[in-house]
């Protein structure tokens, strides 16, 4: 185990009944530090998130966050350990405010004053959502609602952030506020697992990217090199 870690995988293995989805996947991510993990659909990268947001239990393998196992433990109990997840395709909560769906990150929270100054932060850090904060976060652009996501996981006061395919059906323009978004967030000191399938946006913004394939990791390497790999994106991510 690396001692600067904030997260420690290691030789990890999911089954879906006889169907062994990961195969002793082993990976680490150094505190403050993004790493990228990239793959195509059915790779292994959404069971890897669930494993680590205790939604699915592994069946061997061992999960460090702080340096604490956490493998089997809750979801609840995760957040107030410090692990927050941006879901893939946002899921906010369509029918709430702004406000409303920023609040519900703070729900394991009771410090008032704090979390109403997060709250701030969270506005000043996405200045296009102070006008909006009392409108139905369901009327909201896609980018914008993807910045909810990204305020409300905030509002836990996370140490490390699972960011699950951010830049999955916004447009160019967008993908490239929200790559300006996770670097503000790593200036900030944010420790960052990048799960995507856009490896322009893996390259941007990861120090490290790990390629998985039918539930195993295939490849290892700097990020911004995978942009010219042409091996690695023929043959494991399809480019």
């Amino acid at each position: 185990m690396s001692p600067t870690a904030m997260l420690n995988v290691a030789h990890l293995n999911v089954r879906y009944g006889v169907t062994e989805v990961l195969r002793d996947v082993s990976f680490a991510v150094p505190e403050g530090k993004i790493i990228a993990l990239l793959g195509g659909n059915g790779s292994g990268k959404t069971t890897i998130l669930n494993t680590l947001t205790g939604l699915i239990r592994p069946r061997a393998g061992s999960i460090t966050v702080a340096g604490v196992e956490t493998a089997g433990w809750p979801a609840d109990r995760l957040v107030r350990h410090g692990v927050a997840q941006v879901p893939q395709g946002r899921e906010v909560f369509a029918a709430m405010t702004v406000e409303e769906n920023l609040d519900l990150g703070a729900v394991t929270r009771h410090d008032r004053a704090a979390i109403a100054a997060d709250r701030d932060e969270i506005y000043a850090l996405f200045p296009a959502l102070t006008p909006n904060r009392r409108r139905r976060a369901g009327s909201l652009s896609g980018g914008e609602q993807q910045q909810v996501a990204i305020g409300r996981a905030l509002m836990s006061r996370p140490k490390l952030l699972l960011m699950d395919e951010p830049s999955a059906g916004l447009s160019p323009l967008v993908v490239g506020l929200m790559v300006d978004t996770i670097r503000a967030l790593h200036a900030r000191g944010m420790t960052i697992l990048l799960v995507e399938q856009n490896v322009g946006v893996a390259a941007a913004v990861a120090e490290t990217a790990h390629v998985l394939q039918n539930g195993a990791i295939v490849h290892t390497g700097s990020a911004p090199a995978l942009i010219n790999s042409h091996e690695v994106l023929a043959s494991y991510l399809g480019r």
